[in-house]
């Protein structure tokens, strides 16, 4: 699934390329995480993930990104969509979200001032950064499952690549 919305245009400003993870548990509970107050847009919710490093594949920045904002080993993933996006007085993002796999192990919000375990029917009490707003709207719909993505692999251990 491909979306693109801009709220401004802006052709002066390379595009910053993003990996998000959409987590879910076996209770059908999706992992969250707040921005801490000095971050942009504090206090804001969203997937955990960041931005690609110059030379990486998606699924190495998945990979490092879960490690260094969690202490998260990525297991597999499977792209789910990609959003295009422009934040005003920013540069373009293009924000790759992946249903993801994260080994077994206790989570720690690194990065995060909290991190939260929700049903998707929740999500909309959560102050979402704006980015993130389709995305939310099809996991709490249920038009979007994570779980079901990464089971109709037919690898489990393949990672999206690119």
């Amino acid at each position: 699934m491909e979306w693109r919305i801009l709220l401004s245009v802006n052709e002066t400003k390379p595009t910053l390329h993003v990996v998000a993870a959409v987590i879910e548990r076996e209770d059908r509970r999706l992992l969250i995480g707040q921005r801490r107050a000095h971050d942009t847009s504090p206090h804001k919710w969203e997937f955990p993930g960041g931005k690609v490093e110059p030379g990486e594949s998606l699924a190495e920045a998945l990979a490092r990104e879960l490690r260094e904002e969690l202490g998260a080993t990525l297991v597999r993933s499977a792209q789910i969509a990609k959003v295009d996006f422009e934040y005003p007085n920013r540069s373009p993002l293009t924000i790759s979200f992946f249903a993801a796999a994260i080994a077994k192990s206790e989570l720690r919000p690194i990065a995060f001032q909290q991190i939260a375990w929700v049903l998707p029917k929740e999500l909309a009490n959560y102050d979402f950064l704006a980015a993130n707003a389709r995305l939310v709207a099809e996991l709490a719909t249920g038009r979007i499952k994570p779980t079901e993505i990464l089971s109709a692999g037919s690898d489990p251990r393949e990672a999206i690549r690119q």
